[in-house]
C-alpha cells in the first residue's frame, strides 16, 4: 500500500454495537523543501509526486518560472530510527549555482495568509500577488454549465486514494469539453494544486509566454486565497471549487479578472466572479 495510505485499528459503532476492524487512512508526512541546500519551507503532505509538488510550490513562490530553471531535484538526508531514508527532504538545485548566489534575488517570503490572525491585511496580500504575476489573465475558455456540474463527480472518479481513505483532496486541470488532465491527491488542498501545476511545468506546458490559459482548475476543496493565488500565477482564468470560497479569494479573483465558481455539484454552482466565462451567466 506504500506511504500514500496506512492501516490502523479502529473500534466501529454500527447498529448499536462496537466491532474491531482495520481502517485505511491517508498518509501524512513532512516534506522539507530546500533550494541549493538552503531550507525554504516544510509542508505536511501525502508522500508521492513530491517533485511535481515542489515544482508547483516554487512556481507559486516566484523561485522558478519554468522547468529548465531546475538542474536537479534529489532527496537527501532524512532517515528514520532504523537508518532508512524517509524521502522527506527534497533539495532543488537551480540553474544558477551557489557561486552566483550574490547575483540572485533573496528567496521570497510567502505572500499568503498563514492564519486568520497573522497580521497581513487583504489589500497587502493582493498587492503582493499582483506584483508577482507573470501571466495576464486572458479571455480564457467559456464553459457550459452542464460541463461544470459534471466535474465534481468526474474528479471524484479519478481520485484513486480518496476511495480507500475518504481523507484526500483532489485537483485537476480540465479542457472546455470537460476532458480531465492528470488528477493529483494530497491531504493538503494546496499541495494537490501544486502537484497539478508541477505536472505542467515538468511537461514544458507552463513557462514564460506559456500560461495555462486554455484550461480550468478544479479542486475538491473550498476556494481559499492561496488556491486563487496559485491559479493566477499560472495564468489559469477559471477556478472551480466543490465547496465555498473565502471573502479574500473572491476579492483576489475579481481584482485579477478571474472566474471563480464555488459550491459546485451535479445540482448547480455559484459564480462569484467572471461570469462571462460561463455560458449564459453574463
Amino acid at each position: 500500500m506504500g506511504r500514500v495510505t496506512a492501516r490502523t485499528p479502529v473500534r466501529r459503532w454500527r447498529d448499536g454495537a462496537f466491532t474491531s476492524r482495520p481502517d485505511t487512512v491517508a498518509g501524512e508526512e513532512p516534506l522539507e523543501i530546500r533550494v541549493d541546500g538552503v531550507s525554504l519551507a516544510v509542508t505536511m503532505r501525502t508522500p508521492g509526486a513530491d517533485v511535481e509538488l515542489v515544482h508547483g510550490y516554487l512556481h507559486a513562490e516566484g523561485v522558478l518560472a519554468e522547468a529548465d530553471d531546475v538542474v536537479t531535484a534529489r532527496y537527501c538526508d532524512g532517515v528514520d530510527e532504523q537508518g532508512r531514508t524517509t524521502y522527506n527532504v527534497l533539495d532543488i538545485s537551480l540553474r544558477r549555482g551557489p557561486a552566483d548566489r550574490r547575483d540572485r534575488a533573496p528567496l521570497p517570503v510567502r505572500a499568503v495568509l498563514t492564519s486568520s490572525a497573522c497580521g497581513v491585511c487583504g489589500t497587502a496580500a493582493i498587492d503582493a500577488v499582483r506584483q508577482r504575476g507573470r501571466h495576464p489573465i486572458g479571455p480564457g475558455p467559456q464553459l457550459d454549465p452542464a460541463v461544470i456540474t459534471a466535474l465534481p463527480d468526474r474528479l471524484r472518479d479519478g481520485q484513486r486514494w480518496f476511495r480507500s481513505t475518504g481523507g484526500l483532496h483532489g485537483a485537476v486541470l480540465v479542457d472546455t469539453d470537460g476532458s480531465l488532465g492528470p488528477v493529483r491527491e494530497d491531504v493538503g488542498r494546496h499541495n494537490a494544486v501544486d502537484k497539478v501545476i508541477g505536472v505542467e511545468l515538468l511537461a514544458g506546458r507552463l513557462g514564460p509566454g506559456r500560461p495555462l490559459a486554455d484550461r480550468a482548475l478544479v479542486t475538491s476543496s473550498r476556494a481559499s486565497f492561496e488556491l486563487v493565488q496559485k491559479a493566477l500565477l499560472a495564468g489559469i482564468s477559471t477556478l472551480i471549487a466543490v465547496s465555498a470560497p473565502s471573502s479574500l479569494a473572491v476579492e483576489l479573483a475579481r481584482d485579477a479578472g478571474m472566474t471563480l465558481i464555488g459550491f459546485t455539484s451535479a445540482r448547480g454552482f455559484n459564480v462569484y466572479s467572471g461570469p462571462h466565462r460561463v455560458a449564459g451567466a453574463g
